[in-house]
């Protein structure tokens, strides 16, 4: 499906015709270059690739800055295909404008890193107070993980201390608020995976 990419700017609230309060996500949306166009016979499938955000000559790899030349374009900081496109060319833009106010869209964005967490804190185990699977005195430990003889070894997918968040992550069927074309602004109900500042992708 046809998408843009974009930065979260932050969130906000605005007022539903009945008065009610909206939570919402405030999305700087393109404007995007096309800088390049996959097709069939070439690439063995269609899309097209869309440029976003400004990159520094001096960090661009030679191979990349003869393939923003081609489009004949600056450096662009994040590449991301899409498929749906039709009647656009290398170099056009593409911005907020192909979307409609009350359409849905889906986003992909990155989530917040909290580094490496406790069970308490990942998990959601009860802590202080409501000590379970053997606990004495270390209140937010994660207990008895039940390996024995048999198995002789820890389950996967057991919930125990380790990485959380940074992962990439899809908030689907948002609805589009408010679309401000002059400022390249997408106003969506709800949230949107990621920190302020962080690169996401919105398709429809």
């Amino acid at each position: 499906m046809p998408g843009i990419i974009g930065r979260k700017v932050g969130m906000t609230s605005i007022y539903s015709a009945e008065g009610k309060v909206l939570p919402c996500t405030v999305i700087e949306a393109g404007p995007c270059v096309v800088t390049q166009i996959k097709t069939q016979d070439r690439d063995g499938y269609e899309a097209v690739q869309l440029g976003f955000g400004n990159r520094k000559e001096k960090n661009t790899p030679n191979a990349l800055k003869g393939h923003f030349k081609k489009a004949n374009t600056t450096p662009k900081s994040k590449l991301v295909e899409f498929k749906g496109f039709e009647n656009v060319n290398v170099g056009d833009t593409v911005d907020v404008a192909i979307f409609e106010e009350g359409e849905y869209v889906d986003v992909i964005g990155t989530t917040k890193g909290k580094g490496f967490q406790g069970v308490v804190r990942r998990h959601g185990f009860g802590g202080v107070g409501q000590s379970t699977h053997g606990q004495h005195n270390r209140l937010r430990a994660p207990g008895s993980i039940g390996a024995c003889s048999y198995p002789a070894r820890v389950f996967k997918g057991m919930r125990m201390a380790g990485q959380m968040g940074n992962k990439r992550r899809l908030a689907s069927n948002l609805e589009i608020l408010k679309v401000l074309s002059e400022k390249n602004l997408l106003i969506v109900k709800g949230s949107v995976p990621g920190a302020n500042g962080s690169t996401l992708t919105i398709k429809k």
